[in-house]
């Protein structure tokens, strides 16, 4: 913005004829515009970078702690075989989270239900309102 500013002329600004400052004006603000875009082009580049490797990051971190859970798993069943049979152990914990997988299987099923058909209907029906109100006062002021 300070090139634009800083120019100087070459003759006298008030020696300049209306199409000569115009011309100026409109360089001026091509450069402007240009030097803009650039420099928000510049900083979504540098601002795409950190997001796609905090978004590496985090997937990194998911796949970790994914791990960590078949560990916690693991675990489980090595502490029930302390009291079980180790098949039985296993076999209890393996139940255990089928059951939860499927009772978070039907709640995710729930909703997407909810979300089905994709279709905004209540503001259709506004629109739907909304036409017939002005068919209505369009016949009535042709009356």
């Amino acid at each position: 913005m300070a090139d634009v500013l800083n120019s100087r002329p070459s003759r006298p600004v008030a020696e300049q004829s209306t199409g000569e400052l115009v011309q100026r004006a409109s360089e001026q603000i091509s450069r402007l515009v240009r030097d803009e875009i650039a420099l928000a082009k510049a900083e979504l580049t540098e601002k795409g970078k950190h997001a796609g490797i905090g978004v590496g990051l985090f997937g990194t971190g998911g796949v970790f702690a994914l791990y960590g859970v078949g560990a916690m798993v693991a675990t489980l069943i090595i502490v029930l075989h302390l009291f079980l049979e180790l098949w039985l152990a296993a076999l209890i914990v393996t139940v255990t989270l089928f059951l939860i997988a499927g009772v978070l299987a039907l709640f995710g099923k729930k909703q997407v239900t909810k979300a089905v058909p994709p279709e905004p209907t209540a503001a259709i029906e506004s629109v739907k309102a909304d036409v017939d109100e002005v068919k209505h006062a369009v016949k009535g002021s042709r009356a």
